[in-house]
């Protein structure tokens, strides 16, 4: 498929705020964030912004914008539906947690009302993550997205990316937090968190390339036109004599050579390098605000390489009829 800039966006945006407002959310619910104006207003407006400025983006891939409102309305069968319901959702225990920081005293410590909107923060940025991840993995007519390995990918970068976010975050306000227990100015499992989901990422996204380069044929000329029992099947004309929607959108075709550097680049800048900055980051503290910048932009480049390519080799089963042989 042709991938548009808008979904792009609104992919690694949305997906990068939801991960650093569900880590976030977690560290309050478990009471392993420290309490403080910045440790919890900066990620809350950033991971607020990335998400705003996320589903912004996906409106301009629509037809008509000012009609996306409803789409709210089918949360019954539409995963697109259930992913805005549940956007809007995630609103409230951030401002709860936002509202709360603002009023409350720096040594109060955390009590029950703070560390059940972070719960619920945490509950509502997993499930709209998964819910967006469904949009795509519903679609019976796009084998590379009809399978399992879709949402589990989702979510590890969602919460990948959001570590990275909460890594500079943390680290930008380090003397304001003066934390005991971590000289990098995040805890240990925030640390923790960003090897390990970028590691199990790497690994479910090299699982899911190996799936659909070697996963049979869904469907082929002879069984979308059904005449499979005729024999081979070899179309003498096509549908149409110039260029129109289905072509341009859902007949993007990328070479198997640049798709195997695409993949190598997304690997080595998504994951490999942000890794290697947290390693020298451990070994040179100073430099700790500068490595995580580094990390993020690095971490963010790739993953959006990744998004791409998860759109561009995506095949619906329409290009049987302009020349595809099998899908």
């Amino acid at each position: 498929m042709h991938p548009a800039l808008s979904v792009l966006f609104f992919t690694t945006l949305s997906g990068a705020g939801y991960g650093l407002l569900g880590l976030l959310g977690a560290g309050v619910a478990l009471g392993l964030w420290p309490l403080g104006l910045w440790q919890i207003g900066a990620p809350l407006l950033v991971g607020t912004a990335l998400v705003s400025l996320g589903l912004l983006a996906s409106t301009a891939h629509l037809g008509q914008p000012r009609r996306a409102w409803r789409a709210f309305s089918q949360w019954r069968s539409s995963w697109l539906s259930r992913e805005g319901v549940a956007a809007a959702l995630t609103y409230l225990p951030a401002l709860t947690l936002g509202i709360h920081v603002l009023l409350q005293r720096p040594d109060a410590g955390w009590t029950l009302l703070p560390r059940l909107a972070g719960a619920l923060l945490a509950l509502g940025a997993l499930v709209t993550v998964f819910c967006t991840a469904r949009i795509y993995s519903s679609l019976r007519t796009i084998p590379a997205w009809h399978n399992a390995w879709v949402a589990p990918v989702y979510l590890l970068l969602a919460a990948y990316t959001g570590g990275l976010w909460l890594w500079l975050l943390a680290a930008l306000g380090e003397r304001e937090a003066a934390l005991d227990s971590q000289r990098l100015g995040l805890p240990p499992w925030l640390l923790a968190a960003i090897v390990g989901t970028a590691m199990l990422a790497a690994l479910i996204k090299l699982l899911y390339w190996r799936h659909i380069d070697g996963a049979a044929p869904r469907a082929t000329v002879e069984s979308a036109t059904g005449l499979g029992r005729y024999g081979e099947v070899a179309a003498f004309e096509r549908p149409h004599t110039e260029q129109n929607y289905l072509t341009r959108e859902m007949g993007f075709v990328l070479a198997r050579r640049h798709a195997a550097k695409l993949r190598a680049s997304s690997l080595a800048l998504g994951f490999a390098a942000p890794l290697a900055c947290v390693v020298v980051a451990l070994a040179f503290l100073p430099l700790s605000p500068a490595l995580a910048l580094l990390a993020l932009l690095l971490g963010s480049l790739g993953i959006f390489v990744e998004r791409w390519l998860f759109f561009a080799q995506a095949r619906h089963v329409v290009n049987l009829y302009y020349g595809a042989r099998q899908i």
